[in-house]
């Protein structure tokens, strides 16, 4: 053998026997010496009955440990108490125990441990440096019972049976600081009794907890507050809800909490409860922003109850059997400051049972939700649980469907785009709520909000303001293109539709005094139908007479069609109305005024500032009367029943109807009117007045022919008690121009053989004097070609219509053809006339009088002369009648 070689040897042979001396010699120091070491240069007592140092590998094994902390009050390191019955340690680092004073292996295995930890103080924010940190690569622990406390002895982790492998653990206030307590790559974990309490609101039991092949299985997790809704509300005035969750039991992969990150998969909680209390405490928009950060994968909520609580204990918020199922749902930083603090990639909700109450009452029987689309089946809305609000509404709808394209955040404003919205078979009442102040509010999250198309099929709707409610029958409706957007440079959104198509069957609309109806009513954006309208009196004539305060018209109107064909824009805020043609077919009006009631007291405005009053820009080219009746009763307290218009075959032709708020566009209307004038005769009317027109003058002329004077007796015979008895109007003219003040213009009348008789007050018997005395006056034929007159200053009485106006104009012309142009002279030679009738009926009376006082005294001769001298009184009477 080489000599070399040799020493080499003997080399290696001292330095072994150096190391089994070293290690030899290092076990008896640690065995007698290593308590009292450890007592002296750190914090802890520890005692054990056996213990083997291996100081070539650093492995250490330990049997009977007892550790206790030499000052529990130090909270600057980590604090031990209790029993370990066997302690393995694999490549303790000895070095950095001795002189970094750091604990630190890659192997730790506790056997039967029964410790309390308490945490030391947080990290020193100013220097950044961690006190005494623990640091293990792996750590395994076999049938524990541990308790962990933070440094104000408050207890922070308990476990029991505890049977864990971790791996790479840590264990510092750091991650007590990110409401984690311990953070590691892998782990398996078995143990019952777990608590945890991350705050003082809250705490968390665990009843057992399990692992098998990376399956982590919970059991009956709660998480309780530790505080009753009132001391909440109490200690802690600013938050906003305190929750309450219970959760049989739930299952979970692949967990992993490192630093303030906590990463799980496959999380399926079985039958949970949440229970939220709300404080009514608004919360601030400006919050701390949150460094916990949590990525779950594929999670499930199966069959959960969810309630939310109003401050006042009343529910807000119930759902029986909620099914939800998320993934990838990510809460970090950045989510955290959007509207939505959550990011997801999908997710699949359903619910039954839900009930929500506050100001309306919503509850449905089912709901499926997907980012895509949604479903919603037998929703009932009603309302809110006051006196006023109990019967405001009562909806219900079998169902509703909707898709949706588009729906994210950026810059916490929401973008919405839907493809479809379809609501079936709603049916109930929708009452109107009182006006409220008007506040002017801005566009909040919305920045654009489109939904391509909405259906409406197969509904019965009854809209109700309190008076006036308006049913629809069989109402279907379609809306294309709803844009909602921010206004630009103004507060507010503006409400844009492309276009929409509605129709509804036997719509119903009452009044105080009508029912309303439609048989069909068809409306899109550029056309109206409606069949079969109808506007019925629901009281009788009596009746209105009675109910109203002053004069005013009772109608009764039907007709068989109404068309509409142009554009017009309803439903958005610029509303605008421009038609093309308007067509009323087969029109019956029926116009009944009374003037027992007192006159209105209220200014008339013409039809010119009537329409320049239309708020919209409105504008129909031509609106067209067709095949229709009207007629025109009126009656007074002298009047023996209603007199009576008739206008039959009407037709009437409107042209450029309109508001004068379209620029550029003209503002005159000319109206030409074509009927039968009391079912005898033509008549044709030419009316005109400019809208823009600020003094609102107007014209009006035509004129009727072959009209048999006793065809206008049914208008003047109940009130007037006078009657043509002969005679033929052989044309009228008119041709009247006019303002708010009045009218003036020209009249011309050509009749034959025209007489009257005047009757008594019960229209039967004539009045032969005063018959003979009119008949003088009128002039009986008006010759070939009679001359115009004059109409003169016809002034307008501006408490009344135009009509009234009109018949002004009518009368005087009638006045100066008939009785002659010295009316005034007429007119007082009649009033003459019957005050002296009047004086000789005072004396006769008189002499009556004398009469029966000188043959008071009974005598059958005085009775006989009395009954004589009564009937020639009688006869006089009646004479002078």
């Amino acid at each position: 053998m080489k000599k070399w070689v040799k020493r080499l040897l003997i080399s290696f042979g001292i330095l072994a026997g150096i190391l089994l001396a070293a290690n030899f010699g290092l076990n008896i120091w640690l065995k007698t010496q290593l308590p009292g070491y450890i007592k002296k240069n750190t914090a802890y007592k520890v005692s054990y009955k056996t213990l083997d140092v291996d100081l070539g590998t650093g492995n250490i094994l330990a049997t009977g440990i007892s550790v206790n902390s030499k000052d529990p009050q130090n909270t600057d390191v980590i604090g031990l108490q209790g029993t370990v019955d066997t302690l393995k340690i694999s490549r303790f680092g000895i070095y950095d125990a001795i002189f970094n004073k750091r604990i630190s292996s890659s192997d730790l295995l506790l056997a039967n441990p029964n410790l309390n930890v308490i945490l030391a103080k947080p990290v020193d924010q100013k220097t950044g440096k961690k006190r005494n940190p623990v640091l293990f690569e792996n750590i395994r622990i076999n049938n524990g019972k541990i308790a962990v406390f933070r440094h104000t002895k408050q207890k922070f982790l308990s476990v029991q049976q505890l049977d864990l492998f971790v791996e790479n653990l840590q264990m510092t206030e750091e991650s007590v600081e990110n409401k984690l307590p311990v953070v590691f790559d892998r782990y398996s974990i078995k143990g019952q009794k777990f608590f945890f309490r991350p705050d003082q609101t809250y705490a968390i039991t665990i009843n057992k907890i399990n692992t098998s092949d990376g399956q982590m299985s919970v059991e009956n997790f709660r998480l309780t507050p530790l505080l009753s809704f009132a001391q909440f509300k109490k200690f802690y005035p600013k938050k906003t809800q305190l929750f309450e969750f219970a959760v049989p039991k739930m299952e979970f992969k692949d967990v992993i909490l490192n630093k303030n990150k906590v990463s799980l998969a496959n999380a399926d909680f079985r039958n949970p409860i949440f229970t939220v209390y709300q404080t009514g405490v608004k919360a601030k928009n400006k919050e701390k922003k949150t460094n916990f950060e949590v990525d779950l994968q594929n999670i499930q909520l199966n069959n959960a109850v969810v309630q939310i609580n109003k401050p006042d204990g009343n529910k807000l918020l119930s759902v029986g059997k909620l099914n939800l199922n998320i993934n990838q749902l990510k809460f970090d930083k950045e989510s955290s400051e959007q509207v939505i603090p959550v990011g997801y990639k999908d997710f699949l909700l359903s619910g039954r049972d839900i009930v929500y109450s506050d100001h309306r009452n919503i509850a449905i029987r089912s709901v499926a939700l997907k980012p895509t689309n949604g479903e919603i089946l037998d929703m009932v809305l009603t309302s809110g649980s006051s006196a006023e609000e109990k019967t405001a509404v009562s909806l219900k709808t079998d169902h509703i469907a909707f898709n949706i394209n588009k729906l994210e955040f950026t810059d916490k404003k929401l973008n919405l785009d839907i493809k479809d919205v379809l609501v079936d078979k709603v049916n109930g009442t929708f009452k109107a709520e009182q006006k409220k102040q008007n506040t002017i509010s801005g566009p909040g999250i919305i920045q654009s909000i489109i939904v391509r198309k909405v259906s409406l099929k197969n509904s019965n709707i009854t809209y109700d303001n309190g008076k006036e409610p308006l049913a629809f029958h069989d109402l279907n409706a379609t809306a294309n293109n709803i844009e909602l957007s921010p206004k630009s440079n103004q507060p507010g959104l503006s409400f844009k539709v492309k276009d929409y198509y509605i129709t509804t069957r036997n719509l119903a609309y009452k009044t105080q005094f009508y029912n309303m109806s439609l048989g069909l009513l068809k409306l899109n954006k550029n056309k109206i139908q409606i069949n079969n309208f109808a506007m019925k009196p629901l009281v009788s004539r009596a009746q209105f007479i009675k109910m109203i305060p002053v004069e005013r018209d009772l109608y009764d109107l039907k007709a068989t069609q109404i068309t509409a064909e142009g554009e017009w824009e309803l439903f958005s805020h610029n509303k605008t109305v421009s038609a093309s043609h308007v067509g009323i077919e087969s029109a019956n009006a029926n116009i009944f005024r009374s003037k027992i009631p007192k006159d209105d007291p209220k200014i008339k405005a013409l039809y010119s500032k009537m329409l320049r009053s239309v708020k919209i820009p409105m504008t129909i080219n031509n609106l067209d009367l067709k095949n229709s009746v009207l007629v025109y009763e009126e009656d007074t307290p002298e009047s023996m029943g209603p007199g009576k218009l008739t206008f039959s075959n009407f037709n009437m032709n409107v042209k450029n109807l309109n508001s004068a708020k379209v620029k550029g566009r003209p503002t005159k209307v000319d109206i030409k009117i074509n009927c039968s004038f009391m079912n005898l005769s033509p008549l044709s009317v030419n009316w005109n007045f400019d809208v823009a027109d600020q003094n609102d003058g107007f014209a009006i002329s035509g004129k009727t022919t072959g009209l048999p004077a006793s065809g206008i007796n049914p208008f003047i015979r109940p009130y007037l008690h006078v009657t043509a008895t002969a005679g033929t109007i052989q044309e009228m003219r008119f041709n009247f121009k006019g303002n708010p003040a009045g009218l003036h213009g020209t009249f011309n009348l050509k009749h034959k053989d025209l007489k009257i008789a005047v009757l008594n007050k019960n229209n039967h018997e004539k009045k032969g004097f005063l018959t003979a005395v009119a008949n003088i006056f009128i002039k009986s034929d008006s010759g070939s070609y009679p001359e115009s007159v004059a109409v003169e200053n016809v002034e307008r009485d501006p408490t009344k219509s135009f009509f009234n106006l009109f018949w002004k104009g009518i009368e005087q012309g009638l006045k100066k053809t008939l009785i002659g142009a010295n009316v005034e002279k007429t007119e007082k030679k009649v009033k003459n006339a019957v005050s002296s009738v009047k004086e000789m009926k005072q004396s006769v009376n008189e002499i009556k009088q004398e009469i029966r006082n000188k043959t008071s005294q009974p005598s059958e001769e005085k009775k006989e002369k009395k009954g004589f001298l009564n009937n020639i009184f009688k006869k006089k009477e009646k004479s002078e009648e």
